[in-house]
């Protein structure tokens, strides 16, 4: 009997983890596409809102706790889902195809991206005062909502790839630019960091990029462990440091 409360309230606790979020249907053409919405109880002033952009396995539990703790700030929010209903990945190597994919064919990336930020302006966000956020593959997206410039009043990744191809014209980013990086992160080369960095002073960004130490890939994740040999490892200090840095943008923006 005992064993049965516990796997009970076990249930329980999961079913209301994310219950300030709902989870809102829509489309691309065909493809359905599911995301979750966050609603404040009392909203910041000017009902500004924050696109959260999920790292390369999709919506996760790490994108939606921060949905909520946004939501709690007063902000409007919204996962996005990239990939869609039935595509989501089933381990690392399908993610990383799919990711993959959505880096190479870059206009369906900043399609999806735009389609969730509609639905965050659908749900109540005021749309001249939207950022978009995202981790990882994520942090790769909010880089692209300001390179297509989308009108939205910055781009902040958390440990996202800064690359693209160089074939690309760069057009002036109008948005603030705010990037998140694990000093000793393995997966974004200098040669790239050095080419993001060139490309922010050519499109005349407001931007900044903050480093921390002993930080590799997903330093804000606490599903990815803490050896930082493998390559991405979570890393408390840097994560709660590069959050304490994101809300003092927030303040700068609407408070």
């Amino acid at each position: 009997m005992k064993i049965k409360l516990v796997a009970i309230a076990g249930l329980l606790a999961s079913s209301m983890s994310f219950a300030q979020l709902k989870a809102v249907e829509y489309k691309d053409e065909s493809q359905v596409l599911s995301g979750f919405s966050g609603t404040p109880q009392k909203a910041v002033k000017g009902k500004p809102g924050i696109l959260i952009l999920p790292a390369w396995m999709g919506i996760d539990t790490h994108a939606k706790e921060s949905a909520e703790q946004l939501q709690k700030m007063g902000y409007y929010t919204f996962v996005a889902d990239i990939y869609g209903v039935d595509q989501r990945p089933k381990d690392y190597k399908e993610a990383g195809q799919k990711a993959g994919y959505f880096k190479k064919n870059i206009l369906e990336y900043q399609k999806r991206i735009q389609l969730a930020y509609e639905q965050l302006i659908q749900l109540g966000a005021a749309k001249d005062k939207i950022v978009v956020m995202g981790y990882c593959f994520g942090g790769t997206g909010a880089l692209e909502a300001a390179r297509m410039n989308l009108p939205i009043a910055a781009a902040v990744s958390f440990h996202g790839g800064l690359g693209r191809d160089a074939s690309r014209t760069i057009s002036p980013i109008s948005s603030r630019v705010l990037v998140l990086h694990g000093a000793d992160d393995p997966y974004v080369p200098k040669e790239e960091i050095t080419a993001f960095q060139d490309e922010m002073r050519q499109a005349k960004a407001d931007w900044e990029m903050v480093y921390y130490a002993n930080a590799v890939h997903s330093f804000t994740d606490k599903g990815a462990g803490t050896d930082n040999s493998k390559g991405a490892a979570y890393n408390e200090k840097a994560d709660q440091r590069s959050w304490e840095a994101f809300k003092q943008l927030l303040n700068e923006l609407f408070l």
